[in-house]
Formats: C-alpha cells, structure tokens, sequence
C-alpha cells in the first residue's frame, strides 16, 4: 500500500462541473462569467452556490441584483467557455464576441439565460458568505429550464454524461459514461 504524505492544505476536490453563470444589473449591463466552483447544496428545496472572486466584475452585480442563473455548457462550447472564463466583461460584451443569445429569464427581473446551453437554473440570493478571496453565494432555484432531450423518466434532467464539462487543475474534462446507478453497485460478501 502507498504510504500517503503530508501536503499543503488545499482544496483538491476535484473535478468540479463548469458552469455559466450569467448576470446583468439594473444598467442594463450583461456579463457571463464560467464558474468552476458551484454544486448543489439542497433538493428541497433546491439551493445551489456559486463561489466568486471579489475581483470579478460579475461579483459586485451578484451583489447588487441579488440574482445569477447557472447555465450548464456542452462539451461543443468549451471554446466560449475558456473565453468566459479569461476576458472581462468590463472590457468586452461577451454576448457579442461569442455569438451566445440571451433568452428571457422566467422568474429574474435582471439576469438572463443562454439560449444553447440546455439546462438553466434561475437562482435568487438568499445569503452570501464571505471566505477571504471568494464569496460564496447561495441561491435557491426559482426556476428550471431544460432542452427536451435532455429529460428522461418522469421529466426528470438526464444528461448525456458525454457532454458535461469539468475542470481540475488547470484543465478541462469531460465525462465519458456512467460507471452505475445509485444504490445499484454495491454487493455484500457472503
């Protein structure tokens, strides 16, 4: 058995899922910002949480808007993905530089989704919580949209696990099959 090491402390829970996080304030002013560090909090009901930089121009709008939606990205955008994630909207309209569309919100007043990616999640902030270079915001789920095709039994999201992005370390993943079902794997020894 490998002997293990102490190392740094780190937050190596990795990888983690890539979103798109999209926002605008009451200016009028868009922005779309990938976010690696954001999960599922609650089922019921439904939170998820973002992490975002205070540096980030997203960040104050999140802020001031007290809103965001989480727009999961395919494996065919990843181009737009690593642009959103480099380049900031203070300096550039990535709506226009990447050819996404923005669709209405259902139940935001400011923020708006991303037409081609086929999940979204409408959040509104319930808390934010400070963690020296990040917030971490919280938002529960008002809202879900989801492409057609992506809904499996009882209308329930059911992605293809090969178009799911994820990050680790500096580079991007992808998910290439499920391994199993949940409460399916495990077999006691007789």
């Amino acid at each position: 058995m490998t002997k293990k090491r102490d190392v740094s402390a780190t937050v190596f829970v990795n990888p983690v899922p890539l979103v798109l996080v999209t926002v605008a304030d009451r200016r009028g002013r868009h922005s779309i910002i990938t976010v690696g560090w954001a999960g599922g909090m609650c089922a019921d009901p439904p939170y998820v949480g973002i992490a975002v930089r205070l540096d980030r121009f997203s960040h104050d709008i999140i802020c001031e808007s007290r809103e965001y939606a989480i727009n999961l990205p395919t494996r065919d955008m990843l181009e737009v993905v690593d642009y959103c994630g480099s380049v900031s909207a203070r300096e550039r309209d990535k709506f226009a530089d990447t050819g996404l569309h923005r669709e209405a919100a259902t139940r935001l007043q400011w923020a708006s989704l991303i037409r081609e990616c086929p999940v979204n999640l409408e959040c509104r902030v319930e808390d934010i919580l400070s963690l020296g270079q990040h917030d971490f915001f919280v938002g529960r789920v008002v809202a879900t949209r989801a492409h057609s095709d992506w809904l499996g039994e009882r209308g329930r999201i059911c992605p293809l696990p090969r178009e799911y992005l994820a990050y680790s370390s500096g580079e991007y993943l992808g998910i290439e099959a499920p391994l199993g079902r949940r409460g399916k794997i495990f077999r006691p020894r007789a």
